[in-house]
C-alpha cells in the first residue's frame, strides 16, 4: 500500500498476476507473533515482494525496529520457503566513489539507513538463499512520495505550490534519478523471469539537482523562482552518485527507462489533474 509497495502491486495486477498485498493491518512487523501471520498467509509457488520498512533510518532506534522487522520476514520465509523472493534495498548501501557505481560495487554505506538495507540483505540471504533477487533503487520520483525528499519530489510539489524551488549550495550535486513506475517494471520483468541476484534500478544518467530544477522551470505554467540555501555540511556523497546501468540492459533488453525530463512532465501533469480534482 506504500509509495512503491503499491506501484508495484498495480504494475503485476495490470499484467495479468494475482496480487495478495499485506499491510500492516494483517501483519504488524513489530508485534509478536507477526512470523507466524506471515507465515500463514504465504503459499507454495508464491513469489513474495518486499517493501516494508519504516524509512528513512534517522537513529538507532529506527535502526533496530527495520532488524526486527526483518527478523520476522526472514523467519516466516525460512519456514513457508516460496518460490522466489524480491526485496526492493536501497543504493544506500554502496560506499561512495567517483566512479559509476555497479551491482558489484562494494556495498559498506556510510549511513544509518544504508546499514539497515545492507544487513536486511544478508539475513534474507541466509533464509532464503536460492531465491532471493535484490533491487537497489537509487533515488525515487513520482508522485505520492510520502517522504517530500530532496530532488524531483520536493521541486516539483514547491514548484505548484509555493512558486518556488530551494536547491543547497548551487545544486551542483550530480545524482542518478529513478520513476518509481520503472522501479515497479523492474520488479514485475523479475518476477515474470524469476530472475535472482543483485540489480540495480538506476537509468545510468546523472543530473545535477540545478538542471532538475531548472527543467521543472521550463514545465511549469506559473514563474518559479529558484533560491540557493547556504548548505550546514559537506555534500552528500562527495557531490557524485551515479551509475552503469548495463545490467539492466543485459538482464532485460527490451525495458526502457523513463527520461527524466518525460517523468517530470508526467509526474506535473498528474499533480495539476488531481490538485484541479
Amino acid at each position: 500500500g506504500g509509495f512503491i509497495g503499491g506501484e508495484i502491486a498495480r504494475t503485476l495486477e495490470g499484467t495479468g498476476h494475482t496480487v495478495a498485498p499485506v499491510s500492516r493491518r494483517e501483519v504488524d512487523l513489530l508485534t509478536d507473533g507477526a512470523a507466524d501471520r506471515l507465515e500463514s498467509i504465504l503459499q507454495p509457488g508464491d513469489s513474495v515482494v518486499i517493501t516494508a520498512a519504516v524509512a528513512p533510518v534517522k537513529d538507532n532506534a529506527m535502526l533496530e525496529a527495520n532488524i526486527r522487522m526483518g527478523s520476522a520476514i526472514c523467519q516466516a520465509l525460512a519456514r513457508a520457503n516460496p518460490a522466489q523472493v524480491v526485496y526492493v534495498s536501497s543504493d544506500a548501501v554502496y560506499r561512495d566513489s567517483d566512479r559509476p557505481l555497479a551491482e558489484g560495487s562494494c556495498a559498506e554505506p556510510g549511513s544509518l539507513h544504508g546499514a539497515m538495507h545492507v544487513t536486511r540483505e544478508v539475513m534474507l540471504r541466509a533464509a532464503c538463499p536460492e531465491s532471493l533477487c535484490i533491487v537497489r533503487p537509487t533515488l525515487v520520483y513520482g508522485v505520492g512520495d510520502p517522504h517530500n525528499g530532496y530532488g524531483p519530489n520536493r521541486f516539483m510539489r514547491s514548484a505548484l505550490t509555493e512558486g518556488v524551488i530551494a536547491v543547497f549550495g548551487h545544486g551542483e550535486e550530480r545524482r542518478d534519478h529513478v520513476h518509481v513506475s520503472d522501479v515497479a517494471g523492474l520488479v514485475g520483468a523479475i518476477v515474470e523471469s524469476d530472475s535472482v541476484g543483485i540489480l540495480n534500478a538506476a537509468t545510468g544518467q546523472g543530473h545535477t539537482f540545478l538542471s532538475v530544477a531548472e527543467r521543472i522551470m521550463q514545465l511549469v505554467d506559473r514563474p518559479v523562482e529558484l533560491r540557493n540555501l547556504p548548505r550546514s555540511g559537506p555534500m552528500p556523497h562527495g557531490g557524485y552518485r551515479v551509475f552503469d546501468a548495463s545490467q539492466t540492459t543485459a538482464a532485460f533488453p527490451e525495458f526502457a527507462y523513463t527520461p527524466l525530463e518525460q517523468g517530470l512532465a508526467e509526474c506535473l501533469s498528474q499533480m495539476a489533474e488531481g490538485d484541479r480534482g
